[in-house]
């Protein structure tokens, strides 16, 4: 089986807390690189004086890249799939993820610029009442991919190995 290639693009981000959380999400479901458009980000570590905590071993793997145009980052064989609320954007539900993407996120407070959107192999959508959080839509957006995906995640090494050590439960 071909390996898949999956990136997170992130239009402009505001918050380092939701970077932060969408590089955990990236790592959780084995996304190759995370880029991020804009200064407002960057601005914001400046003067919260710290960085993302990457404390968290899984998401010390995951690549945090700036780049002038998200665009730019795509490879061979790359769809870009732009995750919008907007009208004739497809649900979440009935969209079948390609093998190497790029998700490209609009920044917390706007949306897609319309030119990405008219380069992009798919808008898709989550069917919600109201607009999510962007760390959330990354969350739910990837759990769907590996949910649709025809890798077998279900397995208790991957459990012993990937658990919190403040776990140790074993259902009898």
């Amino acid at each position: 089986m071909k390996e898949s290639h999956v990136s997170i693009g992130l239009i402009n981000p505001k918050s380092p807390d939701n970077v932060g959380a969408v590089l955990r999400a990236a790592a959780n479901y084995r996304v190759n690189k995370v880029f991020y458009t804009g200064d407002r980000y960057p601005q914001a570590i400046e003067r919260k004086g710290r960085t993302v905590d990457m404390s968290r071993k899984v998401s010390k793997d995951v690549l945090l890249s700036a780049t002038d145009k998200l665009t730019d980052v795509i490879t061979d064989n790359m769809k870009i799939v732009c995750v919008e609320f907007a009208i004739n954007a497809i649900p979440l539900p009935a969209y079948q993820h390609p093998t190497d993407a790029l998700y490209i996120f609009g920044p917390e407070d706007g949306s897609i610029d319309q030119s990405i959107i008219d380069q992009a192999d798919a808008v898709i959508y989550v069917p919600t009442v109201g607009c999510m959080n962007l760390s959330a839509s990354v969350n739910v957006l990837l759990y769907d991919r590996m949910a649709k995906s025809s890798v077998d995640y279900a397995s208790n090494a991957l459990i012993s190995e990937n658990r919190d050590t403040n776990n140790r439960l074993t259902v009898l």
